[in-house]
């Protein structure tokens, strides 16, 4: 555009100049609108003919700084399309619709954290503020400055910044690479002799760095590494200064009336507190420039290899507020790799970043929420987390808006360690948590309901959700709205006995009320679950089946593939409940659910959680004399107790165990069956011996000719119990040296036959606990473990 700026004399006399192709768009960070469009320029004649055209693309931007969430857009757009005009009229209505978008965008963290640090923020300190204005046109007298006294150097310094400091200026200041160059060589030369000098050359490499295509620019002359270096220089700096100051008060201290000491004391302070104060504003524009270039993954690397974690972890005890804040900017930054997270723990962060919460300093307050969120899916650091105090700080954050959904995030995770839980019962963590659940009608927020459904699950929480008419509001909302997430929170409140537990009395109609086909299967899951809970010595279990109709549904749910698993499942543990009362089996028994049980077992048979509730209702159903009589006589039942008496799975061993000892205690023929079984198991080895050895020597025969091999039984065979020690004497009684072996022990330890004869006598029914399901409530479930929340990933 230069011809056309400066037209040769006498020939063209008129310069037309056109707009076209007007477009908008929003700004991707800030609240602004970008307005592009092309200037068609011609030139012409005398004649008015055009001679010379030219067209060039434009961009401007519209920046809206009193937009906010109240703000009026149609209002303000109209007032946007009169104030600009390069928007036409007609393009009032797309305007408004950006505004109300800009209006509703979220604003990410990042970009919340990068407005504190535009090269705007940064203006000259007291000491080197300047009276005059810089202009790019005298670029090389500020460059001759750079070679004279250090006052000078400063001078000419800080006259390029204020040039950087407009982001128009840094293409033409890239070019003059004598500029640049100058400015590196004074820095790496004399950064010693002024921090003055030193803060504001990094200032200007700040300003470059604040865009990425200047990234390569600024490593080129190794801005990076000098700042490393001058880090580490001015943190030790920092420590003699504060040993220094430490020896003068400890002397002045020690002699209180001697007024020279005090003198010299204060006097080391006042300097120690302004040497301090460009110190920091040296530290923070290096760790904006060092944040900024870390950008690059294979730069943050050599940073960490130069220890800048240490380093930023010994800025947390400074109290420069803007220090703080890019020092936590930068930890969240790398706290997301294993190693620097690793780093940190070691440095003691979160016992430094503790002191920061609450705060005044709002993105400071954000900043370190995030970065202790990021640290909180490491189990040891949320140890430090809560050794520190952080529980009572977090949960006073909870009244924050702002700061409501990072706290409740870092709170989640601290309550999935059974460790922590009891803890948040002498908070003010649970009254606030309830106030938010039940101050809403709107959908409540999957972290709130996750940290809840998490604490429910101890016990003195569990009493603190319960005071007063909690449980009672908890089902209403639950009931009213469908909450399946509530309804989980409720389940786990069931869990815990004594008078939390019978809390629930007055709830138990409403519960059984939501159980049928018209209900969502996840809602109905959790009723079953809750009653299912319900080992309340006082409940009526049998007015509830009849009044809502239980027992039929059961049937039909039991039915394999008639609905999910884990509501069948459910369905199994609330009739094993049901099961502990004596009228209530009678009439599941005649219902015919035990048949259905047995095919569920049937179908399950590779699932153990199945097949362990299963065996419990059995076990339950053993102790009454009707539905015993059933288990027994109409059913297999007994013989599949039989074949899990040995299972792998420890859980149902244990209920075999106990249910075929009732079975034998009232069933002579199978108490028979149960005692061979148990005494072929505890001596299998010998058996098997004697099994192997008729085979090879056919004389082992018995007296009639039927070997042992046959079907007698094995304990009817006296014979087989002959042996060289002499246990058992030929007419099948035990010889006298089988006590003294008793006596000495020796015959328990060489074989397992007196283990198993203590087998044979039934042992007195226990009642066993109901077996905890993988699939249902347990005490130390974690729920929403990868919730992720969500959380600054």
């Amino acid at each position: 555009m230069s011809d056309m700026e400066n037209p040769p004399t006498g020939e063209p006399r008129y310069l037309k100049r056109r707009v076209k192709g007007c477009s908008l768009d929003v700004h991707p960070t800030e609240k602004a609108l970008v307005l592009q469009y092309e200037v068609e320029a011609t030139i012409l004649g005398e004649l008015g003919e055009p001679m010379v055209e030219e067209r060039k693309d434009c961009q401007k931007m519209i920046r809206l700084k009193s937009l906010n969430a109240n703000t009026d857009t149609a209002s303000l757009a109209q007032k946007v399309v009169e104030e600009c005009h390069l928007i036409h009229p007609s393009k009032l209505a797309e305007v408004e619709q950006l505004l109300f978008y800009l209006q509703n965008r979220k604003q990410s963290s990042d970009n919340q954290e990068k407005k504190n640090i535009s090269p705007r923020d940064f203006t000259p300190y007291t000491g080197v503020e300047l009276d005059e204005e810089a202009s790019i046109g005298s670029i090389d007298e500020y460059v001759e400055l750079l070679y004279e006294d250090i006052q000078e150097k400063i001078r000419g310094a800080a006259l390029i910044f204020q040039l950087a400091r407009n982001q128009d200026n840094l293409e033409e200041l890239m070019q003059q690479e004598v500029v640049l160059g100058a400015l590196a060589r004074v820095l790496r030369e004399d950064w010693k002799q002024s921090v003055d000098l030193a803060t504001t050359i990094v200032s200007v490499f700040f300003c470059f760095s604040s865009f990425s295509q200047f990234h390569s620019l600024v490593t080129h002359f190794k801005i990076g590494a000098l700042c490393m270096n001058i880090m580490e220089h001015e943190l030790k700096r920092f420590e003699l200064w504060q040993d220094e100051l430490q020896k003068k008060k400890k002397a002045a201290d020690e002699f209180p009336d001697n007024q020279s000491l005090r003198k010299d004391h204060d006097k080391s302070l006042r300097k120690y507190q302004s040497l301090l104060a460009k110190q920091e504003q040296l530290l923070k524009v290096s760790l904006y420039l060092l944040l900024n270039l870390a950008e690059d993954t294979r730069t943050e690397l050599k940073m960490r290899n130069k220890n800048i974690v240490q380093m930023l972890v010994t800025l947390l005890e400074r109290d420069d507020q803007e220090l703080l804040l890019v020092a936590v900017c930068f930890l969240k930054k790398l706290s997301i790799f294993l190693e620097n997270k690793n780093d940190m723990a070691e440095a003691a962060a979160v016992e430094k970043l503790a002191r920061l919460l609450p705060c005044a300093h709002r993105e400071l307050q954000s900043a370190t929420c995030r970065l202790l969120l990021n640290l909180s899916f490491d189990a040891a650091l949320r140890g430090q987390m809560v050794q520190a105090g952080l529980l009572p700080r977090l949960s006073c954050l909870l009244a924050d808006e702002a700061q409501r959904q990072l706290a409740m995030c870092v709170l989640y995770h601290i309550s999935m360690d059974d460790r922590f839980k009891p803890m948040f019962a002498h908070s003010d963590c649970i009254p606030q948590l309830m106030k938010m659940m039940l101050g809403s009608e709107e959908q409540l927020d999957v972290a709130l309901v996750s940290l809840c459904i998490n604490l429910a699950a101890n016990r003195s929480n569990a009493q603190v959700f319960c005071e007063g008419n909690g449980l009672k509001l908890l089902m209403r909302r639950a009931l009213k709205l469908k909450d399946v997430l509530v309804m989980k929170m409720i389940r786990n409140l069931s869990q815990h006995g004594g008078a939390t537990k019978n809390l629930f009395l007055d709830h138990v109609g409403d519960l059984a009320a939501q159980i049928g086909e018209d209900e969502a299967e996840e809602f109905v899951i959790e009723c079953l679950g809750t009653l299912a809970n319900l080992t309340i010595p006082d409940l009526d279990w049998e007015l509830v089946l009849r009044e809502y109709d239980l027992v039929p549904y059961l049937k039909r749910r039991l039915k394999p593939g008639s609905a999910e698993d884990d509501l069948i499942l459910e369905v199994v543990i609330l009739i094993g409940t049901v099961s502990t009362d004596d009228s209530c089996a009678a009439m599941l028994a005649k219902s015919g659910i035990i048949p259905a049980l047995i095919d569920l077992l049937n179908a399950q048979q590779e699932d153990d959680e199945f097949v362990c509730q299963i065996l419990y209702v059995f076990y339950q159903m053993a102790f009454h004399k009707e539905t015993r009589d059933v288990i027994i006589k109409d059913t297999q039942a007994p013989a599949y107790f039989v074949d899990l008496m040995h299972d792998d799975n420890a859980a149902i061993r244990r209920v075999c165990d106990n249910t075929l000892d009732i079975i034998a205690e009232y069933d002579e023929e199978w108490a028979k069956k149960i005692q061979t079984a148990k005494f072929c198991y505890y001596n299998s080895q010998w058996l098997e011996m004697v099994e192997n050895r008729l085979l090879d020597e056919p004389f082992w025969s018995g007296d009639d000719g039927e070997s042992f091999s046959g079907n007698r039984d094995v304990l009817e065979r006296p014979d087989l119990f002959y042996a060289a020690d002499g246990i058992l004497s030929g007419d099948g009684s035990i010889s006298p040296s089988f006590y003294a072996d008793i006596q000495s022990s020796e015959l328990g330890e060489a074989g397992n036959l007196s283990s198993s004869l203590d087998q044979f006598v039934p042992s007195v029914p226990v009642l066993v606990d109901r077996p905890v399901s993988d699939r249902s409530f347990r005490p130390d479930e974690r729920f929403f473990y990868s919730y992720t929340a969500n959380a600054s990933q």
